[in-house]
């Protein structure tokens, strides 16, 4: 549960405990990606990073001011930005992205239906990368958590300022603890890559197989 990596390299606008894990996205895009997509992509952070990592992005956010924030961002000519619910059948096409990604998007909806709506977008053999929260229920659970407190003040300091982030970005509590986000991600993403994080996430990296294999997933 150790992280040692720091975004700073990566984001100078702002610094907060999903944007500390944008890296952890970003590293996960596999070579020759065509078509990206970042769903619940609020202000474009992330979404404009992946640019520089894929033919093409799009960033989806059910919010309008967050998209409205995300298109005043410095344009790097393969990013499309839309508004509207990434669980909307009509908007975006299945099958059509070698690498989705979701940070801290999949509670804000049931479950199930996020993890099948996220594995049906993706193109055979391509990529998902969740960065989900959850809620401590156990004296261990609230141990782990209580070993982020001094990491996130360092980091802050480092950042020299709060946790920050756009203001206006929809928030929504974590509806699993930590076994059932473990147990349930196991279930529906058979062989994905499980790990719980410091900062009060976890990350799972999942590859959709190619078709001619069997389809673990939803």
């Amino acid at each position: 549960m150790t992280d040692t990596h720091d975004s700073t390299d990566i984001h100078d606008t702002y610094w907060n405990h999903n944007v500390h894990y944008h890296p952890v996205v970003l590293d996960a895009v596999p070579p020759g990606c065509r078509a990206a997509l970042d769903v619940g992509c609020g202000d474009g952070l992330l979404a404009t990073a992946l640019a520089a990592r894929a033919e093409s992005v799009t960033g989806v956010d059910r919010s309008a001011e967050m998209i409205r924030l995300a298109q005043k961002r410095d344009d790097p000519g393969n990013v499309t930005f839309l508004e509207g619910d990434y669980l909307d059948g009509t908007l975006l096409t299945e099958g059509s992205f070698d690498f989705v990604s979701a940070v801290a998007v999949v509670h804000h909806a049931p479950f199930d239906d996020a993890i099948a709506r996220l594995v049906r977008l993706l193109a055979p053999g391509g990529r998902l990368v969740v960065v989900g929260m959850a809620y401590n229920r156990t004296l261990v659970d609230r141990v782990i958590s209580g070993c982020g407190v001094p990491a996130s003040l360092v980091l802050r300091a480092r950042r020299r300022g709060t946790e920050r982030g756009p203001s206006g970005m929809p928030v929504e509590n974590p509806i699993m603890n930590w076994k059932e986000a473990r147990r349930a991600t196991a279930h529906l993403l058979p062989g994905r890559r499980y790990r719980r994080r410091l900062l009060w996430r976890y990350t799972l990296v999942w590859d959709k197989p190619d078709d001619g294999e069997r389809e673990g997933g939803p």
